[in-house]
C-alpha cells in the first residue's frame, strides 16, 4: 500500500461479489491488528522516497495494462472519486436506473468497509464487484486488476468504478480509466478546489451535486467553478440532482455519447 498516505503495509485488502457474503456473518469486517509501524526517526528521507516512487512506477504499469484492455474491448471506464458523502453511490444509483436498457454497466466498489454500497447496485440487477481496501484510503490499479477479471466485463460496455471517498490519494493513483468525475455536492464548501487542487487537476469531469439543496444553503455554484477552473481550465461541468433527477439529462447525454 501507499508509504505516503499512512495505509498500512499489513492491511488487508478483499475483493468479492455481494453473493459471496450471503453466508458472511462477519459482514466483511476484516480486523487485522498485526501491524507493523516504523516509528524509528533516524530514518533517511532518501528511503522514503525510494519507497513512493517504486509503489507509484508499480501501479502506472499495472494502468497502462488496464488501460491497453479496455481500449481493446472498448470498454469507457470512469474512475468517480469525491469525499464522502457527495452523492457518488447515488448518482451511481440514478444513472444505472435510468440507462441500463441502453447501456452495459458493470461496476467495481471500493470502500474501506461493508458490501453495502455494493449490495445496492446488486439490487439494480448489475454485475458488481466490492474491493474492501482495510486501512487504504484508495484504490489502486492492480486491485482494479483483480477485480476486472471477476466481472467478466463484455466488449462496447461501460465500467463504473466508485473510488474511497477520499480527496487526497487517489488523485495520485492512475486506475487505467478514460475519464477521472470528480464529483462535489452543494453541501460541501466552494473553496474544495482550492483546498484539494490535485483531485480536481487530474479529473475531466466535475458533477456538482445536490444541487435540490441551493434554495437552504449558502453556497454559490459560479465560484466554485471558478475556483475549479483556475485549477483545471479543462473541467467539464454538470449540475444535478441524483435525487430529483433535475439536471441528469445532460450527463446521460455525455455517457451516450462516449460509450
Amino acid at each position: 500500500m501507499c508509504g505516503t498516505c499512512g495505509c498500512s503495509n499489513g492491511n488487508k485488502i478483499t475483493i468479492s461479489k455481494p453473493e459471496d457474503h450471503k453466508h458472511d456473518h462477519d459482514h466483511g469486517h476484516h480486523h487485522n491488528h498485526d501491524h507493523h509501524h516504523d516509528h524509528s526517526h533516524h530514518s533517511h528521507q532518501k528511503t522514503v522516497i525510494e519507497v513512493e516512487q517504486d509503489i507509484l512506477h508499480h501501479n502506472n504499469v499495472t494502468a497502462a495494462r488496464n488501460r491497453g484492455y479496455f481500449e481493446a474491448k472498448n470498454i469507457t471506464a470512469l474512475n468517480l472519486v469525491s469525499s464522502p458523502g457527495s452523492g457518488k453511490t447515488s448518482l451511481l444509483e440514478k444513472t444505472i436506473a435510468d440507462l441500463k436498457n441502453e447501456i452495459s454497466f458493470y461496476v467495481i466498489e471500493g470502500d474501506q468497509q461493508t458490501m453495502n454500497d455494493a449490495n445496492r447496485i446488486k439490487a439494480l440487477d448489475i454485475p458488481v464487484v466490492q474491493i474492501n481496501t482495510g486501512k487504504g484510503c484508495h484504490l489502486e490499479s492492480d486491485m482494479v486488476y483483480e477485480a476486472v477479471k471477476k466481472l467478466e466485463i463484455k466488449d462496447n460496455s461501460f465500467l463504473m468504478i466508485e473510488n474511497v471517498g477520499n480527496l487526497v490519494c487517489p488523485a495520485m493513483f492512475d486506475l487505467g480509466e478514460k475519464k477521472r468525475v470528480v464529483i462535489i455536492s452543494v453541501t460541501e464548501g466552494e473553496d474544495k478546489p482550492q483546498k484539494y487542487p490535485d483531485m480536481f487537476h487530474s479529473s475531466d469531469i466535475c458533477i456538482i451535486n445536490k444541487i435540490d439543496l441551493l434554495p437552504y444553503l449558502k453556497f454559490d455554484v459560479e465560484k466554485l467553478k471558478a475556483y475549479a477552473l483556475q485549477v483545471n481550465h479543462h473541467l467539464k461541468f454538470f449540475e444535478v440532482s441524483a435525487t430529483t433527477g433535475e439536471g441528469m439529462e445532460a450527463w446521460y447525454q455525455w455517457l451516450k455519447e462516449n460509450k
